[in-house]
């Protein structure tokens, strides 16, 4: 597994940011451990996700690159495969639910792709990319569930050992199990003795019982602030997890939000609630990480403002 995740490194190494770890005095007094934060929310697109879809656009025929690429994504990938297509000259046409995040669907457009829009009922996303396809000829490239994808997001954990060395622990939120599957190969890899926890809302636990059981559970109109995180696992990425992942444990959203608000505050990192999940699972103390070193993978920071910013706009009215 190292050696392809080092050739997909050497591939989009050049490409995307080499985003920065972090630490915090005050997180690491809290829980008694030495903590590695990975900032993937200053990754480009603000999200870890243009890691797998450089390497998924890269991998491509020409063939393929020449008829254009579909995906299906509430916002993060949706950017990421919108940048990717635009810097290799691929057409990118992206599916996004009704409710999607206004911020995300402006940046998708911004980076280039056309954005078709479905309803948010299970199986609308798929259903509607599939009519993109059958019309034409686009390729699917699944936001989590490829293995050019996995491997792709696998690098930004192995920048993270690469930098701060050897890991007791590696945190990395889960939604369709993209990010915590790369986590998981790029962990073993390297450290083959560390844990990989996934982080998963409460509100949105088909990744927790479906590895708790060993079968998938979908994911159906989950209630959660973690937008980004209402997916389900898919084929590939469920057997990844099954194979290296050693626990997933669950944070409910009050705890999502106290994640988030020692980011903001505390280390004035501006991080939305699917990147906050996995910090989130480490102030829970659902796991003993006392003086272990661990490391927590921070996947974006797209984040609608645009409230907050209204309401001081308000008070100098």
């Amino acid at each position: 597994m190292l050696e392809k995740i080092e050739e997909v490194y050497s591939r989009i190494k050049d490409t995307i940011n080499h985003t920065p770890v972090v630490t915090s005095t005050t997180l690491n007094n809290r829980i008694n451990a030495k903590c590695f934060l990975k900032m993937e929310s200053y990754q480009r697109t603000g999200s870890f996700k243009i890691r797998g879809a450089l390497n998924a656009i890269t991998c491509l025929s020409e063939e393929h690159k020449a008829k254009g690429v579909t995906t299906h994504s509430s916002g993060n990938f949706a950017q990421a495969l919108s940048l990717a297509a635009n810097m290799a000259e691929v057409k990118a046409t992206v599916v996004m639910p009704d409710n999607a995040p206004k911020i995300k669907v402006a940046a998708t457009k911004g980076y280039g792709a056309e954005v078709v829009f479905c309803g948010t009922k299970p199986g609308d996303r798929e259903e509607k990319a599939q009519s993109l396809i059958d019309e034409h000829g686009y390729t699917l490239i699944h936001s989590s569930n490829d293995m050019d994808i996995i491997y792709g997001q696998s690098t930004a954990t192995y920048e993270l050992i690469k930098e701060v060395g050897e890991l007791d622990y590696v945190l990395a939120p889960c939604g369709g199990g993209g990010l915590l599957s790369g986590t998981a190969i790029a962990t073993k890899s390297l450290c083959p003795e560390a844990k990989v926890i996934g982080v998963e809302p409460k509100n949105a636990d088909d990744a927790f019982r479906s590895f708790r059981d060993g079968k998938i559970y979908p994911s159906i109109n989950p209630n959660t602030i973690a937008d980004g995180l209402r997916t389900s696992l898919g084929s590939n990425t469920f057997r990844v997890v099954q194979k290296y992942v050693d626990e997933i444990i669950t944070v409910s959203e009050e705890e999502i939000v106290d994640a988030m608000e020692f980011l903001w505050a505390r280390m004035k990192h501006v991080v939305e609630p699917s990147g906050a999940v996995s910090l989130a699972g480490v102030l829970s103390s659902n796991i003993d990480l006392q003086n272990k070193r661990v490391g927590i993978i921070i996947s974006g920071g797209n984040i609608d403002v645009t409230q907050f910013i209204n309401i001081i706009r308000s008070k100098i009215e």
